[in-house]
């Protein structure tokens, strides 16, 4: 894909969302179930997501999820509180107000956020977790965000018991029931109205930020941050952690400066990415051009994505760090400072993750698990304790608390942003630094995702690939060592393949919330060596999808 003249610049007021037309769209649209699939409701790889212009987030789809999550939860006898947060997308507030409609009217307990307000993807996870090692009863959580995802996207994420995302048995219950509902014309979906749920009495202010921030130092090194006056400096990008930062900053004493406090549906205020669009990805330097050009202002630099589970980190005379190089420093730091976390635990790594983290962990003496793209494949890990670090190349990861017990079972881009300004308070070196070193004692990896136009059809057929589909014998010149469509870290599907040689290797997956599908590679050799692998990636996956 091209780079878009313009990426990295702001974008015209003309190709800004237009916002009364979104919301508006959100409430007139409805979706065609039957004659229309990409209407359906879909959970991807983190919830359901789409735009009430495409008639695929809209009042409907979120009145039928509501309703199928509230009978689930039911149907498992969940009685507690639902932890409910959303971020700063247009479309995340109307869904918000659907939800709670039809919660309260199954008579489910709703906590949200004292007084109004955002509350991140980490939080929830954090204090489903919390509630339910203290209360008798269960809880779960939803979040109302499609992540990094454009300003007119919208998107729901149901967080199971154990804090993080549900897994695809429980996503496909919901999903299956919710396009039943939609099917029916709704029929069968309880709702109140906004002065019903008012005096309902289930809806239960939280003071999140509180309990959120009042933990931290029980998984980061506040302490150290403080003593060597690291300077942070912090991009929230629009995004629902803004109101986070300044207690960070009370609380523990330490030195942040919030560089933008804009809040604005249109992220007017965010770079065009690498094709034009607004995209609020913190891993990507046309997005975080506007924190890059105030690098040198701090020691530690930070952005996030609008629902932070995501994390972006900006060192001081570098730049931008690429995701996988801060996770394979992360994985190192950890496991050399994190003193009551067993020697034999697990640290994880997705499929598409670089191979730089293989080499690390085995450098370590430690033990590497690796899964399928997607953050539920590490909940099991992190909730019973047996895994201590779960990353994924998109720049999302969360970790144990210093004692070894659950912290988030789900991304987390306060605690990851935090580690690096904690990293550079002990070892005195930025993490750009300690990445450095890593390639030359494990050598330098040459890493590149492209993302393809796909039909559905095309996506279909890509993630029911079986090694049998792939017959040549060699890759950019070397031997092909292996081709898996299962995690050798739990047997699960790929949902699509990866292909591998001793010093490169290839995967390629459809997108589980676009209509692309994406190639991954790694090299160890060389940008030739990288490119000759993309070509024949590209032409392998092509043969395949035309037959």
């Amino acid at each position: 894909m091209a780079i878009h003249p313009q990426a990295g610049q702001l974008a015209s007021h003309d190709i800004l969302v237009n916002i009364p037309e979104l919301m508006s769209a959100y409430y007139t649209k409805k979706p065609r179930v039957i004659t229309h699939p990409d209407e359906r409701v879909s959970f991807g790889t983190s919830g359901h997501r789409g735009s009430a212009l495409l008639t695929s987030f809209n009042e409907s789809h979120i009145l039928a999820i509501a309703q199928a999550i509230a009978e689930y939860r039911l149907s498992k006898n969940i009685t507690g509180p639902l932890y409910l947060g959303k971020d700063t997308h247009a479309l995340s507030e109307a869904a918000f107000q659907t939800t709670v409609s039809v919660l309260t009217a199954n008579g489910v307990r709703v906590r949200t956020q004292l007084n109004g307000g955002y509350t991140p993807t980490p939080v929830i996870s954090h204090a489903v977790l919390t509630h339910n090692k203290t209360e008798v009863d269960v809880s779960d959580g939803i979040v109302i965000t499609p992540s990094h995802n454009p300003p007119e996207d919208g998107g729901i994420k149901y967080n199971s018991s154990k804090g993080g995302p549900a897994d695809k048995d429980i996503t496909d219950w919901v999903a299956k029931r919710a396009n039943s509902l939609l099917e029916a014309n709704l029929e069968g979906v309880k709702c109140l109205s906004p002065d019903e749920v008012e005096l309902s009495g289930l809806i239960e202010p939280f003071d999140f930020i509180s309990h959120y921030v009042n933990d931290l130092e029980n998984v980061i090194d506040m302490k150290a941050i403080a003593e060597k006056k690291i300077r942070i400096g912090v991009d929230p990008m629009g995004g629902s952690g803004i109101h986070y930062w300044e207690p960070i900053a009370k609380k523990y004493g330490l030195d942040i400066t919030v560089v933008n406090n804009e809040v604005d549906p249109t992220f007017r205020f965010v770079p065009r990415d690498k094709d034009g669009r607004i995209r609020m990805d913190c891993s990507s330097p046309y997005s975080m051009q506007g924190l890059l050009k105030l690098k040198d202002d701090f020691d530690i630099a930070v952005g996030n994505d609008p629902d932070y589970d995501r994390h972006g980190i900006v060192c001081a005379d570098f730049g931008l760090m690429n995701p996988n190089a801060y996770l394979a420093v992360a994985i190192e730091y950890l496991s050399q400072h994190r003193t009551q976390w067993p020697q034999d635990i697990q640290f994880g790594k997705t499929l598409v993750s670089s191979g730089m983290i293989d080499r690390v962990v085995a450098g370590l003496g430690r033990k590497l698990c690796e899964v399928p793209v997607g953050f539920k494949w590490y909940v099991e890990g992190l909730y019973e304790g047996s895994m201590a670090f779960g990353g994924e190349e998109s720049a999302g990861a969360s970790f144990l608390r210093k004692d070894a017990s659950v912290w988030s079972t789900d991304k987390d881009g306060f605690i990851m942003a935090l580690l690096a300004a904690e990293i550079l308070a002990v070892t005195g070196k930025d993490p750009q630094t300690l990445s450095e070193a890593q390639v030359e004692k494990y050598g330098k990896p040459y890493y590149k995702r492209i993302d393809v136009v796909a039909t559905s059809a095309q996506k279909a057929l890509l993630g029911a690939l079986d090694s049998k589909d792939i017959t040549q014998t060699e890759l950019a010149g070397e031997k092909i060592l292996s081709v898996l469509t299962k995690a050798p870290g739990n047997n699960a599907a790929i949902g699509g393949l990866k292909v591998s040689t001793e010093n490169g290797w290839f995967a390629a997956r459809p997108s589980g919330t676009e209509n692309v599908y994406k190639i991954y590679l790694e090299s160890f050799v060389s940008e030739e060596h990288l490119a000759e692998l993309e070509s024949e990636a590209k032409a392998l996956v092509d043969s395949v999808l035309d037959n």
